[in-house]
């Protein structure tokens, strides 16, 4: 569609110091989004921009150096660190003679790789649709003015005119694709309430294992990967946590530092799972140096979605690689688990349970001879440790079950309080 450079995968990293001089962590992090869209980094150049400038962000100089550099290494694509006008874009790449992309459209060209459901895909078009959106200026060369004269009238607009109109029309249809899905997302939602069965979402930092602790939890096999972004689309599965009583675990998109603001807003339906849910289990990678600066950006994004309230669990995923190994399990506010050997797992469960469905509750229920429907549902959710029958038929149960469950069972029974003798 637009008249640029053409593209390949040989890139020169510009990182991008603003005012400061970028940590190790954020450069290894460009690197590792860079990796995960495919680019073959054949040089990098880090520069300092104080103030940017309005043609090419950086200064002239600097945009000379970027593009001699780019010449010199051969690179068919350069890569900017830092988030570029549309127009500082396009002047970069009139320099360079190469295609250039920033931070934000590296990283909607990696989840346009990634997405694999129907509803990804269109979250992801939509968001890449109004990013272009913005770049559409001067992207065409040859046809910016209508053309005149004797058979060379156009049709009433410039061709720049006509891609907007195509890519708002096109942006418009995807909107109304997406707000039926969100209606049938919503409907799923709504069916999962009223059945009681609370939903455990997995929120954490892009690649900080979330999906290998999914599969650990669930017994899923989706394929995890050591790369930014593996996950886009989420996935739901069930998780038993005592006989007849489980929860629904949800698998989600890893967030990042800066997240687009076009793929906060494209991916807002799926992102509502999260919103949603009953509790958040924070997964962090306890063998990251800088899992606090990711706990923080990770929160922020959150707050953005309306998640920041809701309960939840710091996991601490990956221990058996931190240099200071914690002990797995719970040590205090915190779990530390690894998911791919299956240190602290059980330790996990029993939060979880505790948290979604209520600590368990024990004691002495004592029933009628006319109450059998009660034992029989008691008896199904193995809740009985032992039964007792005096001579009028009447039963005492040592029963032991969740908070959970001895609410919903007294409130559809109509059991009183005197019939439990709960234990301390």
């Amino acid at each position: 569609m637009l008249d640029r450079p053409r593209t390949g995968e040989r890139a020169l990293l510009v990182h991008v110091n603003r005012g400061r001089r970028a940590s190790p962590d954020e450069l290894q992090e460009f690197r590792a989004l860079a990796g995960s869209a495919g680019a073959e980094i054949v040089d990098e150049l880090a520069i300092r921009v104080d103030r940017p400038n309005p043609r090419y962000f950086a200064g002239p100089g600097k945009a000379e150096e970027i593009a001699e550099r780019a010449k010199i290494a051969d690179a068919e694509l350069i890569l900017v660190s830092h988030a570029l006008a549309p127009s500082q874009e396009r002047n970069l790449e009139q320099l360079a003679q190469v295609r250039v992309l920033d931070r934000n459209g590296l990283i909607l060209d990696i989840f346009a790789q990634r997405a694999a459901t129907f509803e990804g895909k269109l979250q992801v078009e939509l968001a890449q649709l109004e990013h272009l959106s913005t770049r559409l200026v001067r992207g065409w060369s040859h046809l910016e003015r209508q053309k005149g004269g004797i058979g060379l009238r156009g049709p009433g607009e410039t061709q720049l005119e006509t891609d907007r109109r195509l890519i708002g029309q096109r942006i418009k249809r995807l909107k109304a694709r997406l707000d039926r899905v969100k209606r049938q997302r919503d409907t799923s939602r709504r069916e999962r309430r009223r059945a009681g069965i609370p939903t455990v979402a997995l929120v954490g930092y892009t690649n900080a294992g979330k999906t290998t602790l999914f599969n650990r939890l669930s017994g899923a096999s989706l394929e995890a990967k050591d790369q930014l972004f593996a996950t886009l689309d989420p996935t739901i599965r069930r998780l038993e946590l005592n006989p007849g009583e489980e929860v629904l675990l949800v698998d989600t998109v890893g967030f990042v530092r800066d997240l687009p603001h076009e793929l906060v807003a494209a991916f807002r339906s799926t992102l509502t799972e999260t919103r949603d849910a009953s509790l958040l289990l924070h997964v962090i990678d306890a063998s990251d140096p800088h899992h606090e600066d990711r706990m923080r950006q990770v929160r922020e994004v959150l707050a953005e979605i309306g998640a920041a309230d809701l309960p939840m669990l710091e996991v601490y995923n990956k221990s058996d690689q931190a240099e200071s190994a914690e002990p797995h399990g719970l040590n205090g506010a915190k779990l530390f688990v690894s998911a791919r050997n299956g240190w602290g797992i059980e330790a996990l469960v029993r939060a979880i349970r505790a948290q979604a469905v209520g600590a368990p509750i024990a004691g002495q229920l004592r029933l009628e001879p006319g109450q059998s429907r009660i034992r029989a549902q008691l008896f199904d959710w193995e809740a009985v440790r032992s039964e007792t029958v005096d001579s009028s038929g009447r039963l005492t149960l040592e029963i032991e079950l969740s908070a959970r469950r001895w609410r919903e069972l007294s409130e559809k029974e109509g059991l009183s309080r005197d019939c439990f003798s709960q234990k301390v």
